[in-house]
């Protein structure tokens, strides 16, 4: 089993945020794969699925960025699962917008929502870090995450979730450089096709 922990904070109000794109990419997983409706359960709310056979768990805290490791904390221990068993998706201001990077234990990197879920399980789990940007300022950073994405940004964020949720079959497998490469490849922009050596030269005359 694998627990698919969304970082975020609750309410229609932070829906839109940046701080909010764990959220947002485990609900693109659930509508992708079908999993049940959600519940509330485990001081968040969850839903239930399964990818390639094996069962998968989407988890948002509704705890508050802060304290999402007690939510976490809950469900791993209900279901006897590992930190290897799960993966915490989460905003990045390290990472360009639109990138993204898989990798397992590490530090918190200042993010609060990590700086949790270490203190309740330890730092042994997965993280897909998805990269939002930086404004530039440090001082500028709470207001930044807490804003809602920019407009520009919906060029990148919805394919860039589809793609999280695509390639999901591969960090099921714990395959998480093919996860790498497959959201790289299908977040790649498109080349501009060159003209047809063929085609006739346009015409400048009269």
């Amino acid at each position: 089993m694998l627990l698919l922990v969304g970082l975020g904070n609750p309410g229609t109000q932070y829906a839109r945020n940046r701080h909010n794109v764990g959220f947002m990419a485990v609900e693109t997983i659930s509508d992708r794969y079908r999993f049940a409706p959600w519940r509330r359960r485990f001081q968040g709310r969850s839903a239930e699925g399964a990818v390639d056979g094996d069962k998968i768990l989407a988890l948002e805290p509704a705890t508050f960025m802060n304290l999402s490791g007690q939510a976490v904390g809950e469900a791993m221990r209900f279901f006897k699962l590992t930190p290897g068993d799960i993966v915490v998706y989460h905003d990045d201001l390290d990472l360009a917008a639109g990138r993204v990077k898989v990798k397992r234990g590490g530090g918190h990197g200042g993010h609060n929502g990590l700086r949790s879920i270490d203190a309740h399980i330890g730092a042994d789990y997965w993280r897909v870090r998805i990269g939002i940007g930086h404004p530039g300022d440090k001082d500028l950073v709470s207001g930044y995450v807490l804003h809602d994405f920019a407009k520009a940004d919906e060029v990148w964020l919805p394919p860039l979730l589809q793609a999280l949720a695509e390639a999901l079959p591969l960090l099921v497998a714990r395959d998480d450089n093919g996860y790498n490469s497959r959201v790289a490849l299908l977040t790649r922009p498109p080349r501009n096709n060159p003209r047809n050596t063929n085609d006739p030269e346009p015409s400048h005359g009269v």
